[in-house]
């Protein structure tokens, strides 16, 4: 398969996965905009539409308005709304669309891979550490996540799939332990790559949220560096609540990266418009399906056309 043929196979896939969040949108702009002026009424019903679609409110002010500024009481069509949309979107998303680069002068690379429980913590380590296998790198996984008995099984199977050996520790063993034995093998067996999973911590449990710092203190007596990445994977089912997970895990662990899963079960796609105004973070990749290749780097405008039903290529 061609580059061209595989960018537009993905393209198709993230189309899929967003349609519920785009045909919200999309339909929504039809019967805003059918046969109407852009007034006062309409772009009111506009910035509503946004927001209900997980935009959130200041992106959705602000987007209308530069919407207006050319348009304004003018008669405008469905598609030309649409694709202004993209723009808008696009010019928003383009700055922060950073593919995740591996540090090839620290050995290991430390991530840190941090979410609330269910957010596909343990599914993102697992295509990550593939698709760096498939690079020819070496990985090691580090099942820090020592609460669940389920999440630990699963990065093993991971490891067995992408051929990259796992650190393991008992159920309910001490995760900064376990994270720091899991730099020492990084280091002896000179890997390119440390993916540590970790609990799924709830925002609102200060205990977890100790635990996740003293996690990053004991890795730094290794390395005082690390850990050189931190990547927050967010459920985008989850909506606006993606939006609190950003700010108090930010303030934690000093987030380096966004990884934004089960984009396809959702119609709420919106929300990473509305964290990339806002906070400005780099978004590593987008999730729209299990598949391993169905976790891609995140581009701008795909995002932004699937996401308000434009077509054209």
């Amino acid at each position: 398969m061609s580059d061209k043929e595989e960018k537009k196979g993905w393209f198709r896939r993230l189309q899929d996965g967003l349609k519920r969040s785009s045909s919200a949108i999309s339909t929504g702009i039809t019967d805003i905009f059918t046969k109407r002026k852009l007034d006062d009424d309409v772009l009111e019903e506009l910035e509503e539409l946004l927001i209900t679609s997980d935009l959130g409110v200041s992106t959705a002010a602000r987007i209308t308005t530069n919407i207006a500024k050319t348009r304004y009481d003018k008669e405008i069509e469905p598609d030309e709304i649409r694709q202004a949309l993209a723009d808008e979107v696009t010019a928003i998303l383009a700055p922060v669309a950073q593919p995740f680069i591996l540090m090839e002068d620290r050995k290991p690379h430390v991530v840190l891979v941090v979410g609330v429980n269910g957010s596909g913590k343990t599914t993102t380590i697992g295509k990550l550490a593939h698709q760096f296998r498939q690079t020819g790198k070496k990985v090691v996984l580090a099942a820090g996540d020592t609460f669940r008995a389920a999440a630990i099984e699963q990065l093993q199977i991971w490891g067995e799939r992408t051929g990259c050996d796992v650190v393991t520790t008992k159920v309910g063993g001490d995760a900064a332990g376990l994270a720091y034995s899991a730099i020492e093998k990084a280091k002896a067996d000179n890997a390119d790559l440390l993916l540590i999973d970790t609990a799924g911590r709830l925002q609102n449990k200060s205990d977890l949220m100790a635990e996740l710092e003293k996690v990053i203190r004991v890795i730094q007596k290794l390395d005082a560096d690390a850990p050189h990445s931190c990547l927050l994977v967010l459920d985008a089912t989850t909506g606006q609540n993606a939006l609190n997970q950003t700010e108090i895990f930010g303030k934690v662990c000093e987030v380096t990266g966004l990884v934004m899963t089960k984009l396809d079960g959702t119609a709420r796609g919106g929300v990473l418009v509305a964290i990339a105004d806002k906070f400005g973070l780099p978004v590593h990749a987008i999730g729209v399906g299990e598949g391993v290749e169905n976790l891609q780097p995140f581009e701008a405008s795909d995002f932004a056309r699937a996401l308000s039903g434009t077509n054209n290529n």
